[in-house]
């Protein structure tokens, strides 16, 4: 087990939606739910008022409404997340250069040695909430450990407003108690996979053998019997560059349907926007993908002179490559991806990290 680092994931609580309850007093202690209101509309982002009702992201505005009958929809206000966004960044930055952001209300420090010379990261993120508070009127919650992957899982578990710390010593059982699903790479899929062969958390993990786990798993399986021993060396990346952005949807029932399949992409193109504006990128190639029922994958792509980030567009440029060739099959997935973003003109700065072995959590 490692345990020479310090890392803290900070995670805004409900951000877009506590911001528009910031900003409007008349919205605070109702639900609030961030996106259109429409028929076609998506929640991009719900207040804790609203998921006590099971309104959640990414859930269609028909269902929120239905599950949340006095819901409130507001229109996203992409500049004012990203002022706030940057004010946190400016506090992380008085702890440490090494901050990871993930998106504009979530990110990764790194702060084993720090601009304070403060030996315990729990009492840095305690300062760090504070200043939040403080500056923006924002809860934010954290999770401190020795890797990325527990100080994400640990920001969670005492949310909203809190934190937890999981130190070297707490690493063992605590990823023992964890249920199978919070593993990074254990999606749908792989969890009913898990289910079959009696896996149904950290401990049953542990005790498989990296030769069980790579037979069933493939090359995940080393991935999974490190991580459950607190194995997870993936370093803070001060300018992490994303390569490719995209959404994909699995349908219940395999589509043959021209006007359904445009639906479908439209739904898509309008989940790429949101991330797009989330993470503040643009793109230039586009790239459909198409899985038949036959579970046969086609790929088309388009690269363009020029970046795009709207959804008219990128569902414009689905569309050509849909029509590109007659379809061979009825369909069960479509996805499409954005990719040449315009961080990867940037250059990655990398830095050593010098670290304590022994130290203070």
């Amino acid at each position: 087990m490692e345990d020479q680092r310090k890392i803290i994931h900070i995670d805004m609580d409900a951000f877009y939606a506590s911001v528009e309850q910031l900003d409007n007093p008349d919205l605070r202690g109702k639900p609030v739910a961030v996106g259109g209101s429409s028929d076609r509309g998506v929640v991009s982002a719900a207040s804790y008022e609203a998921r006590k009702f099971g309104v959640r992201s990414a859930m269609s505005s028909i269902i929120a409404k239905r599950n949340c009958p006095e819901l409130i929809f507001v229109k996203a206000r992409f500049e004012r997340y990203r002022e706030l966004s940057q004010r946190i960044r400016e506090i992380f930055l008085e702890y440490t250069d090494l901050v990871e952001p993930l998106s504009l209300d979530e990110a990764y420090l790194d702060v084993t040695e720090n601009k304070k010379g403060n030996p315990s990261a729990t009492l840095i993120a305690q300062e760090i909430r504070q200043k939040i508070k403080e500056k923006t009127g924002l809860n934010a919650s954290a999770g401190i450990s020795i890797n990325k992957f527990i100080a994400k899982v640990a920001s969670d578990v005492n949310k909203p407003n809190g934190q937890k710390t999981v130190g070297p010593e707490e690493v063992i059982p605590f990823l023992e108690e964890l249920d199978i699903r919070k593993f990074y790479g254990v999606g749908k899929v792989t969890a009913e996979k898990m289910y079959r062969l009696g896996i149904f958390t950290g401990k049953d993990l542990k005790e498989k053998s990296e030769e069980f786990l790579t037979e069933h798993f493939g090359k995940s399986g080393g991935h999974f019997y490190k991580v459950v021993r607190g194995i997870h060396l993936s370093p803070v990346k001060p300018n992490r560059i994303r390569k490719s952005l995209g959404a994909e949807r699995t349908f219940s029932e395999n589509i043959s349907s021209e006007i359904f399949m445009l639906e479908r992409l439209q739904n898509i193109a309008e989940e790429i926007e949101r991330r797009l504006q989330k993470s503040q990128v643009a793109g230039k190639t586009v790239t459909l993908k198409i899985k038949y029922s036959d579970f046969t994958l086609q790929t088309r792509s388009k690269t363009l002179a020029y970046y795009i980030s709207s959804k008219d567009l990128i569902l414009e440029i689905a569309k050509e490559l849909l029509y590109q060739e007659k379809m061979k099959n009825s369909v069960r997935l479509l996805g499409i991806s954005l990719s040449n973003l315009n961080t990867e003109d940037e250059k990655e700065e990398k830095k050593e990290i010098s670290v304590q072995l022994k130290f203070k959590f």
